[in-house]
């Protein structure tokens, strides 16, 4: 590691030095070629340096290298506005284009407060939504990401989907509706009254906090509710847009449509590029002055972002998105049903986590996890991880991904844990 990075930057895991990527592979510095489970923790969905994404790259540097948006104005900028608004829920139709998933959330949340003229936010315990001041200000995904930096006090949290706790016995749907109706319920009455309200942000799958995926009748129940007291919906869409729950965002997989949105990641193919999205009918009322960037919408990022949108309709990306990860989940249920360290599966479209658990106790492993993911990467799959206590593996290829490649990928898998179990001298099941 250079001396001159700071540590917050260089020390992720698994630090893995790299020369090349291409498609669905990292080449590493060692001269070993690995199969690339994370896409760049879920940027590069149409696949590492796709062709038609490059050439677009290096068309756009032969026009323009940097367009402060409003002081000029330039084509690949209004063209994606277009061809996004083609692609969003339905009235989603006004872009401010950032650079990041934060910048995103950022705009979202000025524009709510400005909007409604309301001070406080409403957000879900283990959500993530970004390392600034504001967005940690809702993010609760993990405290570490909080400590001695922690932001105002004009945001509430209330219990995400607690789809494990529900009793045996009760529908899932009903008793997770039920108990958001009885956290808003407390929050309005001991905290804070919903008139002070201006949003409510929330992942609508929950994901550097554990992969999550709430029923979507309390996605609705969510809609519901902030309707009912004139409170904006505020859904981050930046890991799970762009095909990476099978759909072009969440909100259509699970038919509810926020107010807000903020999308980034995936949306360019690795350029940085972001926006906060809203109806023509709310950005009308965020004056000029109000937010502002000067590198977002950056005109080689927008040329990337309308590639990449070529891409995915061309090469059926959302429809293999749901292919392959309903294949991934079929073969992880068979794997699951040999190993006492896998706990849950779970996942929507190629968006999958796998839970890694104590096998005497059933309770979260993080360190068994972070050994699974040393000996996958030791044999040639980089995966990535998370959860509260990083005990959930992230499986989120390229969209790109084929079912020989997933077959390898979890057959690696699968010699991993046997490794770690032998290590840790569990029995196998059966």
């Amino acid at each position: 590691m250079s001396d001159y990075l700071a540590p917050s930057m260089a020390k992720d895991h698994p630090n893995l030095p790299v020369v090349k990527e291409e498609g669905c592979y990292y080449y590493g510095a060692d001269g070993k070629t690995y199969l690339d489970f994370t896409s760049g923790i879920a940027v590069a969905n149409t696949g590492h340096r796709h062709p038609k994404v490059v050439q677009a790259i290096k068309d756009g540097a032969d026009s323009l290298m940097h367009g402060p948006s409003g002081v000029i104005m330039y084509d690949s900028i209004l063209k994606l506005a277009e061809r996004l608004q083609g692609i969003m829920p339905e009235n989603l139709d006004c872009f401010f284009f950032a650079n990041s998933g934060t910048e995103a959330i950022e705009g979202a949340m000025k524009l709510a407060k400005y909007v409604t003229k309301r001070p406080y936010v409403i957000s879900f315990t283990g959500c993530f939504h970004g390392r600034s001041l504001g967005a940690l200000g809702v993010s609760t995904s993990k405290s570490k990401y909080r400590k001695f930096l922690q932001p105002n006090g004009l945001t509430y949290q209330i219990p995400y989907a607690d789809v494990a706790g529900c009793p045996e016995g009760e529908s899932v749907a009903d008793y997770c509706v039920n108990e958001l109706e009885k956290d808003f319920e407390r929050l309005f009455d001991h905290q804070v009254t919903p008139e002070e309200v201006a949003c409510v942000i929330l992942e609508p799958v929950l994901g550097e906090g554990g992969y999550l995926i709430p029923p979507k009748e309390w996605l609705q129940k969510v809609r519901e509710i902030c309707d009912r007291h004139g409170m904006l919906l505020i859904f981050d869409e930046v890991q799970t847009g762009f095909g990476r729950t099978g759909d072009w965002f969440a909100a259509q997989t699970f038919d509810v449509t926020p107010d807000i949105m903020a999308i980034a990641k995936g949306i360019a193919s690795g350029m940085p590029l972001s926006a906060t999205v809203a109806s023509k009918e709310l950005m009308s009322q965020w004056p000029m002055g109000t937010h502002g960037t000067t590198f977002g919408g950056n005109p080689i990022a927008c040329s990337a972002a309308l590639a990449t949108l070529d891409v995915i309709e061309e090469e059926k990306l959302l429809a293999n998105s749901r292919e392959m990860g309903a294949y991934a989940l079929e073969k992880l249920a068979l794997i699951k049903e040999k190993h006492h360290v896998i706990g849950d599966v779970r996942g929507v479209g190629l968006m999958i986590g796998i839970e890694i658990v104590d096998p005497q106790t059933g309770a979260p492993d993080g360190n068994g996890m972070m050994r699974i993911l040393d000996l996958a990467l030791e044999k040639g799959v980089l995966f990535y991880l998370c959860g509260k206590h990083q005990e959930v593996i992230r499986m989120i290829p390229p969209l790109i991904i084929e079912k020989e490649q997933i077959d390898e990928g979890l057959r690696i898998f699968e010699e991993a844990v046997m490794e770690y179990e032998q290590e840790k001298k569990v029995v196998p099941v059966g």
